[in-house]
């Protein structure tokens, strides 16, 4: 994808009276919306991936009740909107392969064609991660740990047998995924403590093998965070230096109303681009009380439900809308300001209704940290984007249209 330089005049936090304007607007707008059967046709609505079409794809995490057809709006909603798709959880281990030799296809097929029939840039997620992988394949027969070069067999076959099942229909895979420390360090996982540190090295030899053609990213979470922005820096260099095809890094945007600064995004998205392609991944806003403010995205946190956690269960106050609006604002503005290094933003979901933060660290929650709402109606952050969007193509065109 080619795309224009950036101009020197844009700044990551510029206010415009026009976007004051479009976000008291947008949120009047929602305030003001009809129920669900009398929402506005779905062409007066600007479709994201069109009006992106100047800078990245834009995309968003689908589950199996979307790619299936089975919810119709929200199929619908991803249809419109997006140019490339990623699986929630039907390509995780546990999911795809949960038994020794046994192997279920039938949801990962239902994805890959719901991306193929219209036409998307179809990632794969994921191949080798710590989490949703069933004990079998760290384990023998007796419930010991197994060796290294058992492991690794396992993982060939693994990643030969799903990666090479869509060779040449999945565009990209995160073949591994979180593998360090927020310190920048290696994880304790049974893949390191088994095999070694070369176990990612292998990870993305057998990808390479299994479709040569594929691209293939590391993807983590935090590393908008210095230590843990260095450590992925040094192991992205490290595989690259073996002759490795790492092709780019996925930085997840589980981010916050409050966290993290813009500028250190900024900071790692420039040093992730000396590499290759930079992608935002799993893109969402949380917007209800943490527990801890600094869990990131580790699912292994938990937490009780507590009411003060969990204060808008009946709706999502239009102060909360217009905040949620200008944090989405101030991420496009930097992601357009950057676009010439990235190549992707996905959405974590489709809409506020099936997002993992209603129960993600505190199971039975009611989130609003998408574009879309429970209704599948754009929410004032969608409009926020949008104008984003037209604003950067405006500039670029020296202010023409």
């Amino acid at each position: 994808m080619t795309r224009p330089a950036t101009p020197a005049s844009m700044t990551m936090n510029k206010p415009t009276t026009g976007r004051t304007i479009l976000l008291l607007t947008a949120v009047f707008a929602a305030a003001c919306a009809p129920e669900p059967e009398n929402v506005e046709s779905a062409e007066e609505v600007p479709a994201l991936r069109e009006v992106f079409d100047h800078a990245f794809l834009i995309g968003g995490a689908l589950n199996p009740s979307q790619f299936t057809g089975e919810n119709v709006p929200e199929a619908e909603l991803a249809t419109k909107h997006f140019n490339t798709i990623t699986p929630e959880n039907v390509m995780k281990w546990e999911v795809i392969h949960p038994e020794p030799g046994v192997y279920d296809f039938a949801p990962a097929d239902a994805f890959v064609a719901f991306g193929e029939e219209r036409d998307m840039f179809i990632v794969g997620h994921t191949l080798v991660w710590h989490s949703q992988v069933p004990d079998w394949v760290f384990q023998d027969a007796a419930g010991q740990p197994v060796g290294r070069d058992t492991l690794l067999a396992r993982m060939r076959d693994h990643i030969h047998t799903v990666a090479g099942r869509y060779e040449g229909r999945v565009d990209g895979w995160d073949v591994v995924n979180e593998a360090l420390n927020d310190d920048g360090t290696l994880r304790e996982s049974p893949w390191l403590r088994i095999i070694g540190e070369d176990y990612l090295a292998k990870a993305f030899e057998y990808a390479h093998e299994a479709d040569p053609d594929a691209e293939l990213y590391y993807n983590d979470y935090s590393l908008n965070n210095p230590a843990k922005r260095a450590g992925a820096v040094r192991l992205v260099r490290d595989l690259q230096a073996r002759g490795l095809p790492v092709t780019g890094i996925g930085m997840q945007a589980h981010y916050t109303l409050s966290r993290p600064p813009l500028e250190e995004i900024a900071a790692s998205i420039e040093a992730f681009a000396e590499l290759g392609d930079v992608m935002i991944t799993e893109l969402d806003v949380a917007v209800l009380p943490r527990p801890q403010e600094h869990w990131g995205a580790d699912i292994s946190r938990r937490a009780e439900l507590r009411d003060e956690l969990n204060p808008f269960t009946e709706a999502f106050p239009d102060s909360m809308q217009q905040r949620l609006a200008r944090r989405y604002a101030d991420f496009f503005d930097l992601f357009l300001a950057h676009q010439e290094d990235i190549s992707r933003v996905t959405f974590w979901g489709v809409t506020d209704a099936a997002s993992w933060l209603n129960d993600w660290p505190i199971a039975g929650r009611t989130s609003y940290p998408l574009l879309f709402d429970r209704q599948n109606r754009p929410k004032p952050a969608f409009f926020s984007v949008v104008e984003a969007a037209r604003e950067d193509r405006r500039q670029r065109a020296g202010g023409s249209q």
